[in-house]
């Protein structure tokens, strides 16, 4: 029940979510307070134009990525554990698992296992009990396709069980510490950095972060700070990628109140 709420809640409070029950609230008042209507609308509006514009979204989202940001040289560790997210399974019609907008996940920890950074590749990701979207789990799904990219079978451990970023952390874990192995590399995208290293660490790993999926480049973020004419304007207008991207933001951010509430990560 936890994870269905942890899915369906914050629905309520994201950008979109927040603006469509505002605006359902104007309607239901506009005949009886049409005072309050005007003030309704006015703050659906302010939602979108925040949420919505480039340059909130790239400081929102900068704020999470560049806390880690990629070694020079990365250190060797008996491990890479990967969290799942980035890949869509092998469901009819296509034909075979790919990877989508987060995949640079698994494509990175395959080549960071080809140079040589760790012997093992733990691949964390499993299934919501409640959901019947997907025919394999994320870490199958992974297994896959580090499969196209020649990895050895034997230099795969599967986690298949986890359903939020704290099973992912507790789980696997549970599986190194068998192990006797307490030093991994993680890889995840940079902006669902901070929580994953928070909770591994929790669970008593010392955790050699190896972020990917950057979103806001050091190029992209230079020129969002030109104050040009010519960009001003479609900086400014909402558009949904930045929407989608503050989204997530607020994802992770709650995410990590939730979790230090529950006591899973300082």
């Amino acid at each position: 029940m936890f994870v269905y709420l942890s899915k369906l809640l914050p629905l309520f409070i994201y950008p979109l979510g927040l603006c469509f029950f505002i605006l359902l609230l104007a309607l239901l008042l506009l005949k009886k307070k049409p005072k309050w209507t005007f003030s309704l609308v006015l703050a659906a509006l302010a939602v979108i134009f925040l949420a919505g514009n480039r340059w909130v979204s790239y400081g929102l989202a900068r704020s999470l990525e560049w806390r880690y940001l990629p070694a020079e040289q990365m250190p060797e560790a008996e491990v890479i554990v990967v969290l799942g997210g980035g890949t869509e399974s092998a469901d009819y019609p296509r034909p075979g698992a790919e990877v989508n907008a987060a995949g640079d996940r698994v494509l990175y920890a395959g080549s960071l296992y080809k140079s040589g950074a760790a012997s093992h590749l733990l691949l964390s990701g499993g299934n919501l009990d409640f959901s019947q979207a997907r025919g394999s789990t994320p870490a199958e799904e992974m297994q896959q396709i580090l499969h196209l990219m020649e990895i050895p079978a034997d230099a795969i451990w599967l986690q298949d069980q986890s359903q939020n970023t704290y099973e992912d952390a507790l789980y696997s874990a549970e599986m190194l510490h068998e192990k006797g192995i307490t030093e991994i590399i993680l890889v995840t995208s940079a902006m669902h950095m901070p929580r994953s290293v928070a909770l591994f660490e929790k669970q008593g790993l010392h955790v050699i972060p190896a972020p990917t999926d950057f979103t806001i480049t050091e190029k992209n973020w230079q020129a969002q700070m030109q104050l040009k004419p010519d960009l001003l304007l479609l900086n400014l207008i909402p558009n949904s990628s930045s929407l989608s991207l503050t989204t997530n933001v607020f994802k992770e951010y709650l995410g990590m109140t939730i979790y230090r509430l529950r006591g899973w990560m300082d």
